[in-house]
């Protein structure tokens, strides 16, 4: 087995000296480096390159805007539609890492999938562990937050600045503390079910600012929610 294809079956990899790995490591930080000495003015210029730096490995739904700077190892993301990223975004993407549509990332977070190795020796000959991390729709990151391999966060979860998230968050969650606790749900069982099953953050990006007023209402009452389901409805009729 390749040490390409053991990162990709999350088994121990020579993520250092396999020269597969290495080539395609270094094509990853040409680009990177060439996207963050665009100008910040080099608005097409930078969605050009980072498509070439998603397109192969990785995966983009719709409109994105990504501040530099931002590193990441291989290109090995996927970003739903209405991404964004503030400065100085990391992802160590030895495996897959899933953003889900309006994902808001602030200053300064991490993103690692990758691991090394518990024992001395192992870890002194290069061999690392990479396991995904999927961020779900309607997210929102602060400040300095670092998120572990194999963690999945649900939909509308926010998440505290300097928090490290180490387990799966259920949706709806919000989370703060070292290592992440959830302190409270958003809303009650009932409305996260509700809005998990409407999947609003699927309407068009016209659709959710011609309805602002029904995203503003932090305790969503009943009437907005039914309101907000129809539109949902609608929607996915017209897309049918």
């Amino acid at each position: 087995m390749k040490e390409i294809e053991k990162a990709k079956a999350g088994y121990l990899y020579d993520a250092n000296n396999d020269e597969e790995i290495i080539k395609k490591r270094l094509i990853c930080a040409d680009l990177c480096y060439e996207y963050n000495n665009c100008r910040p003015s080099e608005l097409d210029k930078q969605k050009e390159i980072m498509r070439k730096i998603l397109g192969k490995n990785g995966h983009i739904e719709g409109d994105f805007l990504i501040t530099q700077p931002f590193h990441c190892d291989y290109g090995n993301i996927s970003i739903g539609n209405n991404f964004y990223t503030n400065y100085n975004c990391s992802i160590l993407d030895g495996a897959k890492v899933t953003f889900g549509d309006n994902v808001f990332i602030a200053p300064n977070c991490v993103f690692s999938t990758s691991g090394h190795a518990l024992d001395a020796v192992q870890r002194a000959e290069g061999l690392e562990i990479a396991w995904p991390i999927t961020i779900g729709n309607d997210v929102w990151i602060g400040a300095g937050v670092s998120i572990c391999r194999n963690v999945k966060i649900g939909d509308g979860c926010v998440i505290g600045a300097g928090a490290v998230i180490t387990k799966d968050i259920e949706p709806y969650s919000i989370v703060v503390g070292v290592p992440g606790k959830v302190i409270k749900r958003r809303f009650s069982d009932n409305v996260i079910e509700r809005l998990l099953k409407a999947k609003w953050w699927n309407l068009p990006i016209n659709t959710i600012r011609e309805n602002l007023s029904l995203f503003r209402d932090q305790h969503l009452s009943e009437e907005n929610l039914i309101l907000l389901e129809e539109i949902c409805s609608i929607n996915n009729i017209q897309n049918i």
